[in-house]
């Protein structure tokens, strides 16, 4: 778990850097943060067997930033970071999470108003003492309200990309113990929902005093909350709840069941049962006082007559209906995928090269790798103009006929995310689009016009026959900021009339588009692609999430683009499937 508490001190650290308009060390100082939460082995077990040098020779972490580690996992601190609260005293991760407000904004506020936290923030907006700061308007003032007020939503909600590696990480340090014999996670983490509340672990032991004594002798923990024979709850640094129950052999199928839920879900069963002159809870299933079965879901199901159903389904949004005609889709898993379509490189300011993509993507196993560097809008991205995508082509041209040579069958294509600018048009020549693979288009800036501009500018750029694929339709960011408005229900219409392909982008942060319109599109017949956006060769490996979602969505591999082979997904993008260029 040191891992994670480093990554969030040098997101802290990053944060402080680019307040004070410091150069190029606030992106060091995320990148260490990424490398270190995709890091498989925890940075202290390096240090304890190879020092600092094993922390030096971790790849991205370079010696000043391996000092700061090595400082930390002696004291518990890094006093780096400390002499810049001392020196401005903000809640800096909690102010910067609302959105358009940055760090440097973060610093005026602070030097003028004394703002240290959210409840200083608020009071100040309410009074109309912010519009008045250089560079604040009145409008910023209603964004900042909004934005605290979205926040307060989110507020005791985890991201499931935050919380699933420190929950594996949890799983992986109680199954060392022999007693015991069988272990899951239950609850909206075994659902895969995009944000997490709490976290509920079931097991199966003969010894529940020497598991419980094990559990709360965990090392992150900040607080007990309870501790029995058959249930102890504690909080994480992290500021997550975990409770861990015992049950027994003989139940386990249907307190799994129970504890996974959902609500709706599990009230729709227990109607069932009763139906079939039955009752289900949490113990087993029984008819009268007779324990009737309960040790596997699997068991508990069929009993109610109904094939297994995939936890990301329990919804009860019409699968237990299925489940019932033994009809339930087959869910498109990990292994479906191909290849990812949108990827960043050092071409637009991202860490690594054409190659170093390349080369992640083939260890994942994948036939093809999109990439889809920003086009010319995005200047903050160092966007790509016409002569650098042609100059690009040429790059990935001459590796692809590297990998040729080599006998691989592995293909890099050059896509790019192109901008979609406020009127709807794409802010790149049609020339330049056409001697592309494929392109994708987003939204990028002016994210609050109304709801009508904004679906027809989204429906402009579909219908243009050179834009294959929407990235990230809505523009929701967890946590931090809801969707544009749109008319999504417009959007699929289009999509489905225009084959434009729609982006579920396996960013934890985005998952965007939601279960419920992935569901929509599928019912529609509208293909989809599963991307992560990765600006970061490790961020290739976020596609599971992205998977999940799917999951949730009801999606089946044939809904899903890059679950096809090379030459089918060329057949599938518009621009061939209209026949509108020779390839």
């Amino acid at each position: 778990m040191i891992n994670f508490e480093l990554a969030k001190i040098f997101r802290q650290i990053a944060l402080y850097l680019e307040m004070e308009n410091i150069p190029f060390k606030p992106q060091a100082y995320e990148r260490a943060a990424m490398i270190l939460q995709n890091l498989p082995q925890d940075v202290a077990s390096i240090y304890k067997k190879q020092g600092i040098e094993g922390i030096k020779n971790i790849p991205g972490i370079g010696g000043s930033i391996a000092k700061k580690i090595e400082e930390y996992i002696r004291t518990g601190k890094v006093n780096y970071l400390e002499e810049y609260k001392k020196k401005i005293p903000v809640d800096i991760e909690t102010l910067t999470s609302i959105e358009g407000i940055g760090p440097k904004m973060v610093k005026v506020l602070w030097e003028n108003l004394k703002i240290k936290n959210i409840d200083d923030l608020e009071k100040a907006a309410k009074e109309g003492k912010i519009r008045h700061l250089p560079g604040f308007r009145e409008k910023t003032e209603k964004n900042i309200l909004q934005g605290i007020e979205f926040l307060k939503r989110s507020k005791g909600r985890f991201l499931l990309g935050e919380i699933l590696p420190k929950v594996r990480e949890i799983e992986n340090y109680l199954l060392e113990l022999k007693e015991i014999k069988k272990l899951k996670v239950a609850g909206s983490v075994r659902r895969r929902k995009e944000t997490i509340g709490d976290v509920d672990i079931l097991v199966v032991t003969d010894n529940p005093t020497k598991v419980m004594d094990f559990f709360v002798s965990m090392k992150d923990i900040e607080k007990i909350w309870g501790k029995g024979e058959t249930k102890s709850s504690v909080r994480l640094k992290d500021g997550f709840d975990i409770d861990l129950r015992v049950i027994p052999e003989r139940c386990f199928g249907s307190a799994l069941q129970y504890f996974t839920g959902s609500k709706q879900h599990n009230i729709k069963t227990r109607i069932i049962a009763q139906k079939k002159g039955l009752k289900l809870n949490e113990y087993g299933i029984f008819k009268g006082k007779n324990f009737i079965g309960g040790k596997t879901e699997e068991e508990v199901y069929q009993i109610l007559g109904m094939e297994w159903i995939p936890p990301e389904l329990r919804e009860n949004r019409g699968e237990i209906e299925l489940a019932l005609e033994k009809k339930l889709p087959k869910l498109i898993e990990l292994k479906d995928i191909k290849g990812d379509l949108h990827s960043h490189t050092k071409w637009d300011g991202g860490k690594y090269s054409i190659d170093e993509m390349a080369k992640k993507a083939r260890e994942l196993g994948y036939e093809y790798l999109g990439i889809s560097d920003h086009t010319k809008f995005l200047r903050i991205e160092r966007g790509l103009d016409e002569k650098k995508l042609e100059e690009q082509k040429k790059e990935i041209e001459k590796l692809n006929k590297i990998f040729a040579k080599k006998g691989e069958k592995f293909r890099i294509l050059q896509g790019a995310e192109t901008n979609i600018l406020e009127d709807g048009s794409i802010d790149i020549s049609e020339s330049a689009l056409k001697k592309l693979d494929f392109a994708i288009a987003g939204v990028h800036s002016r994210f609050k016009m109304s709801k009508r501009e904004m679906t027809r500018r989204i429906i402009k750029a579909m219908e243009n026959p050179w834009i294959d694929i929407i990235s990230h339709p809505t523009g929701r960011i967890l946590k931090k900021r809801g969707g544009y408005e749109i008319d999504i229900d417009e959007i699929l219409k289009v999509a489905k009339k225009t084959g434009t392909i729609l982006e579920i982008n396996a960013n934890p942060e985005r998952l965007d588009l939601n279960d419920i319109n992935i569901k929509k599109a599928k019912e529609m017949g509208i293909l989809m692609a599963i991307n992560t956006d990765a600006h970061h060769k490790d961020s290739l490996e976020m596609m599971e999430f992205g998977v999940y979602q799917a999951r949730r969505g009801w999606a089946e591999k044939k809904d899903i683009l890059n679950t096809l082979p090379l030459n089918e997904l060329l057949k599938k993008l518009k621009r061939n499937k209209n026949k509108l260029c020779a390839r």
